[in-house]
Parts: C-alpha cells; structure tokens; sequence
C-alpha cells in the first residue's frame, strides 16, 4: 500500500510553526501579520481528488505506455471508476482509455490533471 499524507495543512509565512527552523511549504499559507490567506497548488489538487476519490476508495492497476504522462485510478464504493490523469509536457497529450473492451479518447491539456470518472 502507498499513502501520501501533506504534514502540514496550514502553516505561517515562515513556514512555520517548526521545531527544526526549516522553511517548509503547506497547502495554506497564513500570513499572520496581515490575516491573508494564500492557497498553493497543493490545496487544489488535494481539493480535486477529495472530489472524486471517495472514503474506501481502493486503487485499481492501471497501466500507461508514455513517459509524458502519470495515471492512477480508483474504485469509489458506489462503484464508479475515477482515472486520474497528470500531463507535466506543454503539449497537449492524446490519452485512451480502454475499460471491459470499450475505448475512451481523453485530450490532456498541457501541464494539467485531468479526472473521469465512469459510472459502471
């Protein structure tokens, strides 16, 4: 099993507090001298997959032939299938996807994370 868990959801504009004195980074930053609040890239992509991976989730195999892309799915407890999708290229990526003998044509947008999900 693989689990991925951000440390630290919110932290100042020190990257703090910390116990150790190094700048670290979070999902929130709390600038506490002016009250602004800014969200980094982090705080949307665990946003976006809490959208459409859900509780008990478990994680199907996939398998991608391209070095240019990244893909991971999950089966939710409803029985949809959430294919997650992450093209690091500036270019746009042609992806297919083949589920029980039927196929999926899914542009990827450069630099982006793309999500379908299939309802069974």
């Amino acid at each position: 099993m693989n689990l991925f868990i951000d440390w630290n959801i919110a932290l100042n504009e020190e990257g703090g507090p910390n116990h150790v004195g190094n700048f670290c980074e979070a999902p929130v930053i709390c600038d506490t001298r002016t009250g602004q609040i800014n969200y980094k890239p982090s705080f949307y992509y665990i946003a976006h997959f809490s959208r459409h991976i859900k509780e008990h989730a478990r994680r199907i195999a996939t398998t991608c032939y391209s070095e240019k892309m990244e893909v991971t799915a999950f089966e939710n407890p409803d029985s949809t299938i959430a294919v997650i999708l992450l093209n690091r290229t500036t270019e746009k990526l042609p992806a297919t996807l083949r589920l029980e003998g039927e196929l999926f044509y899914v542009p990827c947008p450069p630099c982006s994370i793309s999500t379908i999900v299939i309802k069974s």
